[in-house]
């Protein structure tokens, strides 16, 4: 599992101080292009040099309560699978020890060349490996 810290700052969030949700998309990038980064695949090496993007196909969120202007969200992002070009990660997100929202999310890794889908290289998915959480059967 990576974990990671962000904060609801003021233009997060609607007038009464309520994050507001497209807000926490934007969060969520920025987390998992900090994940990609930890595992030693930085985007700027994947996307510019590699020519590699990773876009979202699947992105099922659901929300339990609200979030505030000065929040600190805890990021939790467990690797689930990881498929010949694909990756499904689940997210959770926290402040103050409550659950505000998860999701299950869906990365395709893509070519910039063709605009379609191609496999992981083995050394990204070696970096990927050690995330990875196992079923117990």
């Amino acid at each position: 599992m990576f974990q990671t810290t962000r904060y609801l700052k003021f233009g997060d969030c609607d007038p009464s101080g309520i994050a507001y949700f497209p807000s926490y998309l934007d969060h969520l990038v920025g987390v998992l292009e900090e994940f990609f980064a930890t595992a030693g695949v930085p985007w700027p090496t994947l996307i510019q040099e590699r020519r590699i993007g990773v876009p979202t196909v699947k992105l099922d969120l659901t929300f339990s309560k609200p979030g505030f202007h000065g929040d600190r969200l805890d990021f939790a992002v467990r690797l689930k699978r990881i498929g010949t070009s694909s990756m499904d990660l689940e997210h959770e997100v926290s402040a103050n020890g409550a659950l505000l929202w998860r999701a299950d999310h869906r990365i395709v890794a893509t070519s910039h060349d063709t605009h379609r889908a191609c496999p992981w290289p083995d050394d990204i998915r070696s970096a990927f490996m050690p995330y990875l959480e196992t079923q117990d059967a």
